[in-house]
Parts: structure tokens; sequence; C-alpha cells
């Protein structure tokens, strides 16, 4: 009989996880400034008090329901059965309950159709932490944000009646229908079409794909929003229109009716988020779904953008959620894995890996880009609140712009960080972190779909240097240098050595940045290969110089007599992963540029036939 390893059973918190709620909450108070927000009127009670309070709350319910559920979803996913339905991992429908009742979908969303109406400087942070505890969980109600957003901005008066309450509830969930077999990033290729009916409703035919959480059995309605052709209309992205086709018929009093004529055919068997059904959705294969117009016709890309812009935020926050869990889970691990004598000879004997200074390097590579990236984002969502609340228009248009210009880094930095992070935790963990019963495998498996929907990497960056660099001829990306200057000589100031070296690695990373920005601006229309040939690279650099700045705004505060009397060992704590992060990863940024600015030929260069 052939010997067999079996991996021993797995303690509880083995597979725990804890919100970082220090680290949110100073990112909220001093970075995005809540005290600011709490100004704005609609916002006057959603201060730091209000903030605590809101995630520890979250934290406790994704640390106790929602967590626990992660391991298992990604041993039993959701199935395809009954030619039709779809069942969740065993525990996610009542966990979906707990978190519906909790207000948990309803928190950003406005009070008049239901919602709590708190900021998303707030929400963001609880949306870490719910795709932390179980992205494949997490999925369902952020795409329901999404089709909440486009209504809000789209929708007509009735749509918004019968749909925005139960969605803001949780009680019914949403989808994002844009692509098709044949119909991927290019929506120009969209074939899916709605016939014009005498009342006013559309008859919808078409076969759409990858739809999370397109089919499921937590919610008693699912509102599909769907991107569609009317006959007659113009060729290419000015001929889409975009239609509301609910799983169920919704009747005059608000009760659902009849089933409407779209089906689950199957779900794809993925590589990770497994608990996630991801749908290949059939319309009008009986006859014709009927769908809503929402808005106008033909501007359905217009609307749909709505959702992507706030599914792409999204996406990068799950980026630091699954680097969270993973660093989490590998500093345990190096804690507790005893192994080989320290090469200080600071032990008589083998002890924890977390004494060995490379594997303490790889878990400050984690904890530096997750710390970065998060306080990215937490900027980012402030700038979202003021750029659609605040009572000054100026205000709203400067925010706006630079909410506008960070959506694609925290989308594309964030995620790309989110695998290099993640392959750490495998690696912190060596041969056990190959084995999937270990549970880090998982992080990395579920991470690698981040780079990839809602607009690959490519697609962020050519956003980015199309629309956000190009356009105004690096206005924006220049007036955003000017700021981290502001801060490279208040560091520079700072009698700390800490701060002078992060005032130095900020001042090359700028300075390279501005390069590469003059580059962009430079030749995107004369010599687009050559641009384009950089644009993730440059992404890349720009993510990194943002989140650069922001440690080094947080190592301002964690300086301070104040703070440090607040909570000596945090501030400490953050001090030194700021200048990590300085030394380790900000240090690339003219090395980047190197690559962008003279090494494009390199790349067009070699015959195809060469490939």
């Amino acid at each position: 009989m052939p010997f067999l390893y079996l991996f021993p059973a797995l303690p509880e918190t083995f597979m725990s996880y804890t919100a970082p709620l220090k680290d949110m909450l100073f990112n909220i108070e001093h970075l995005a400034r809540i005290d600011q927000i709490a100004q704005i009127p609609g916002f006057e009670d959603a201060g730091l008090e209000t903030a605590q309070a809101v995630l520890e709350e979250c934290g406790k319910l994704n640390a106790e329901v929602i967590a626990p559920l992660n391991w298992e979803g990604d041993k039993n996913p959701s199935f395809h059965h009954d030619g039709n339905q779809v069942t969740t991992t065993p525990g996610f429908k009542d966990a979906y309950k707990q978190f519906t009742e909790g207000g948990w979908q309803s928190l950003q969303h406005p009070a008049d159709f239901g919602g709590q109406g708190l900021p998303k400087t707030i929400g963001a942070a609880c949306g870490e932490m719910l795709n932390s505890a179980n992205m494949s969980f997490a999925l369902c109600p952020m795409l329901t944000d999404g089709a909440i957003e486009a209504l809000l901005t789209a929708g007509s008066d009735e749509l918004k009646a019968t749909y925005l309450e139960k969605l803001i509830s949780g009680e019914w969930t949403g989808t994002m229908n844009l692509t098709e077999p044949q119909a991927g990033s290019d929506l120009a290729a969209v074939r899916t079409r709605a016939e014009p009916l005498p009342d006013g409703t559309y008859k919808v035919f078409g076969t759409k794909i990858f739809i999370t959480y397109g089919e499921h059995d937590m919610a008693e309605n699912i509102v599909h929003l769907v991107l569609a052709r009317v006959q007659g209309a113009p060729e290419g992205v000015k001929g889409i229109s975009l239609f509301v086709v609910p799983k169920f018929m919704v009747k005059a009093d608000g009760s659902l009716g009849e089933r409407n004529d779209v089906h689950c055919v199957s779900i794809e068997h993925k590589m990770g988020i497994k608990a996630s059904p991801t749908a290949v959705l059939q319309y009008g294969d009986h006859g014709g779904a009927i769908g809503y117009l929402v808005g106008e016709e033909n501007r359905g890309l217009e609307y749909m953008f709505i959702m992507m812009n706030a599914a792409r935020y999204a996406v990068g926050v799950q980026g630091i959620s699954i680097a969270e869990r993973a660093y989490q889970k590998a500093v345990q691990y190096a804690r507790d894995r005893v192994q080989s004598r320290p090469v200080d000879g600071s032990l008589p004997a083998a002890g924890p890996i977390i004494h060995h200074p490379d594997v303490r390097r790889m878990l400050m590579t984690m904890r530096a880009y997750t710390e970065g990236c998060r306080s990215l984002a937490s900027v980012a969502a402030a700038a979202y609140d003021a750029a659609h609340h605040h009572p000054d228009a100026e205000v709203r248009k400067q925010n706006q712009s630079f909410y506008e210009f960070m959506v694609p880094l925290v989308k594309g930095y964030s995620t790309e960080m989110s695998l290099e992070v993640t392959s750490l935790g495998v690696q912190v963990h060596g041969g056990m972190g190959f084995i999937e019963e270990t549970g880090c495998a998982q992080y990395y498996r579920d991470a690698k779909i981040l780079t990839i929907y809602e607009g690959t990497t490519a697609i962020q960056a050519n956003d980015l240097v199309g629309r956000k660099t190009s356009r105004d001829g690096g206005q924006t990306a220049k007036a955003l240098a000017d700021q981290v200057a502001q801060t490279e000589v208040q560091l520079a100031a700072s009698s700390s050595a800490d701060a002078q070296a992060m005032a130095r690695r900020l001042k090359a990373a700028r300075e390279a940045f501005v390069d590469v920005v003059n580059f962009v601006a430079g030749n995107t229309k004369a010599k687009p290969n050559d641009v384009f040939a950089g644009s993730v690279p440059y992404l890349m650099l720009t993510g990194n110089l943002m989140a650069g700045w922001q440690m080094g705004r947080a190592m301002l505060v964690a300086l301070t007599p104040e703070a440090q009397a607040q909570d000596a060992a945090f501030m400490a704590s953050k001090v030194t992963t700021a200048r990590f992060y300085a030394d380790h990863i900000l240090s690339k940024v003219p090395g980047i540029r190197d690559s962008i600015v003279e090494g494009a030929g390199s790349v067009t260069e070699l015959a195809l036939e060469a490939f």
C-alpha cells in the first residue's frame, strides 16, 4: 500500500481574518480627512466617531460570519443544475441574509431610497473588509452597487421607483451584462438585439457570458442591466442601448410576477473565485425577454460606464483586500513555522522563520504594498465624496478630476500589486504554500482575475495615457506632481532621517514621472506605438508614485508628537513601513522611466514572424 501524506487538520484560527481597523481609521482620519467630509451637507453625522463605529461592526460580521465561508467556497463552489438553477456554496445564503439585514448593502446609497447615505470614504473600507473575508461572496453586493449607481444616474423615475429600494436593501441583486462570445473588451461588436414593442418595452434576444452572479439562490429577484442594439441603430459603440431585464417581472404593486425569458445555460469553471457563479445567460429563447430602456436609446455605453467606473474602483479595493488576507496569513505562518537557526546567531537553535532577514523582506514588501494602495484608495474615495456632494462647484470639479485620474491607478496598480503580494504569501510558506490545504494558494488564484475583469491592466493604462494624460497635454498629471513636491518639502524640513530619505526618494520618483508625462503627452499622436508600448509601465510607475506620496503624507502624520502620544507603537510601525516603501518600492520608479522613454523600440522591432 503506498504511503499517503495527510495534511493535518487546520485549526479555525488558521483561516481567520482580522480587519486592519487601525490602519483604515488612520487613513480615513489623516489622509482622507473625514473631518472635512463631515462638513459637506448630508454627511454631518459621518465623522470619525461614526466611521469607527461602522468599521468595528463591519469587522465583526466579516470575521465571524463571512470569512469562515471562504475556504468552504473554494472546496464546494456554486453549481448549476436542473437546466436553469444555481445553488451557492453552503452557508452563503444565510450569510447574505445576515449581510442585508444588517444594512450593509445600503451603506453608501441615498436615504431617499432606503439607504444610509454614508460617504464612500467609509463604504470603501467596509468593501475592503468584505472582500478580504470572502471575495467570491463580496462580488454579489459589488455588482449590485454598480447597478444602483447606473439607475440613480440614468434611470427614469418609474425605474427608480420599481427597482432601487429593493436593490439598496439587498432583497434583489444586480448584474452587469456586457460581454458576449465575440465581444469582450471591444463592445462595438455587441450583437444582442432589442425589438421595441408598442407599450414602450422591448424584447431582448442574445447571449451574454461572464455574468457574475447572473443566477443564484441568495435573493428573490435579479435585475440584469444589459447592453443591446435596438433595430436600426448605428453600427459600433454609438448604437448600443442599456436595458433593465429582471429575472422575474415586477407587478404594479411591487410583487413578483412570472419568470422573464432569461435563463442560465451554464456557469464557468474557474481558476479562482470559485464560489461566485459566473453565468452564461441566454435571452429570448422563448419569445423574447422583456426589457426596459434606461435613459435614451444609443447612449447605453455612456450609462454602462457609470457601472464600470464604480466596478473598476471596487476591483482595485479587491486587490488590496486579497493582499491584506495573504499578508495576515503569511505573518501567522512565519511566526509559527520553526526552520533553521537565524544567521545572526540570535537564537541558540532553530527558530520561527520570521527571524530570517529574507522572510522579513517578503513580509515588509507585502505590508508596504498593501498599506500604500490602501491609502491611495482611501484618498480617492474622499475625492469621490467631494466631487459628488460638495456645495462648491469648483471644489467638485477639482475633486472629480483627481478621482478620475486615480481610478485606473487604484484598479491597475492595486490589482497587479495583489499578484506580487499573494505570490510572496505562497513563497513565505515554502513547500507548504504549494499545497492547497494550506489555503494561501487560494488567494493567489483568486487574485489573478483582478487584473483582467472590468478592463485589463492594459485597458486601464490606455485610459491613463489617452483620456487622463494626453487629452489635456499632461496638465492634470503635472498638477499632481506639484502636490507631491509640496509633500517633499515638508519631509525634507523634518529632523527625522526617515523623512529626509522619503523626501529624496519621492523627488527622484516625481522627476521621473514628469519626464514620462512629457514623453506621453508629446508623442501619443506622432508616435503612438512608442507611447503605448510603455503604457502599462507608465501606469505602474504612476501608481507607485501616488501610493508613495500617500505613504510620505502618512509618515509626516506619524512623526508628530500628537500622533506619537496617541499610539506610539502603531506610529513607529507606520514610519518604518513608509521608509521601506521608499527604499524598496518607490526606488524602482526611475528605472521604469528609462524603460518607457528609452526602451520603446525594443518592444516593437522584432519581426512578427520571429515570434
